[in-house]
């Protein structure tokens, strides 16, 4: 089932996804998905440098190997999918942080200087926006 929402720049985030790379849950038996959902939206209530960037949440996005994974989206802007954060509110804006330069820029590319340290080593993957390729 899909459910519609706005076609802004997003964070989806996985609310299902592993605590970390040995465990499911964390001491509380409750899934890092569920704890970074919570910290990205308690970072983003608390800022509103953060406001032109939605966050959003889904069950799983098949990166389980790479627990507390987003997906960062646009229309018509490059995607991106990371991974392997620890579900704290220091990895929620790092995440945060890239995301609002993200948005920002005008093909979904951030310059390698402007990327928090918090992002760093965190990609998974990238993606072409509908109807395009990365030349």
């Amino acid at each position: 089932m899909l459910t519609r929402v706005d076609d802004g720049p997003a964070i989806v985030a996985c609310n299902t996804c592993r605590h970390s790379s040995d465990a499911r849950d964390d001491g509380d038996g409750v899934r890092g998905g569920t704890r970074l959902v919570a910290a990205l939206h308690a970072v983003k209530a608390g800022h509103a440098s953060y406001d032109g960037v939605a966050v959003q949440e889904m069950p799983c996005l098949f990166a389980c190997q790479d627990f507390c994974t987003v997906h960062l989206r646009a229309p018509g802007k490059v995607g991106y999918v990371l991974g392997r954060f620890a579900p704290t509110q220091d990895a929620a804006q790092a995440i945060l942080d890239y995301a609002v330069r993200y948005a920002a820029s005008e093909m979904g590319q951030v310059p390698y200087r402007d990327w928090p340290d918090g992002v760093k080593g965190h990609f998974i993957t990238r993606t072409p926006p509908a109807g395009f390729v990365v030349e």
